[in-house]
């Protein structure tokens, strides 16, 4: 399943929406990454197993289930997480990308590839339409945390 979806970051006219940087959102998403348990429900731990410049390699716990992917950051506009094949885990992809079409107009655009191409069964399909709903749900979350996080002047600070 291939999945896509933008996130409008700044909304201008709606003064109750406070308009965010392209470094404040840059470093909301690399937070996201170095601190997932603050973006994401369910997970117990993350534990960074190795950096290198530009990429993270972290283990993941959910309960009992221990996933292990990378990270790769293209700064400033990119970051990449990638889940190799692991049991009982497929190999899956998750780019976050920062578009700014227009100076100010932020979106980031979300994508989603579990690399399985074969035809789906209407089973399949069921469950995929809920699986694309969780993800936007999740990905407007995450921007939901970075303008919180934003308003609390925590990202405002370079990145150690």
């Amino acid at each position: 399943m291939k999945f896509t979806h933008l996130v409008e970051i700044n909304l201008p006219g709606n003064p109750l929406v406070v308009s965010l940087t392209r470094e404040q959102l840059w470093r909301g998403l690399v937070l996201r990454a170095e601190r997932p348990t603050l973006f994401q429900l369910g997970l117990d731990a993350c534990e960074i197993t190795a950096r290198a410049p530009g990429t993270l390699s972290r283990t993941l716990r959910f309960g009992q289930l221990v996933v292990r992917d990378e990270v790769k950051f293209t700064p400033l506009q990119n970051v990449h997480y990638h889940v190799p094949q692991q049991d009982p885990i497929p190999m899956s992809d998750l780019q976050m990308t920062i578009e700014e079409p227009a100076p100010g107009a932020l979106f980031v655009r979300f994508e989603y590839n579990d690399h399985q191409d074969a035809q789906e069964s209407a089973e399949e399909a069921f469950y995929n339409d809920f699986r694309r709903e969780a993800y936007k749900e999740a990905d407007i979350d995450t921007i939901r945390m970075i303008r919180q996080l934003a308003q609390e002047g925590q990202l405002d600070l370079p990145l150690q």
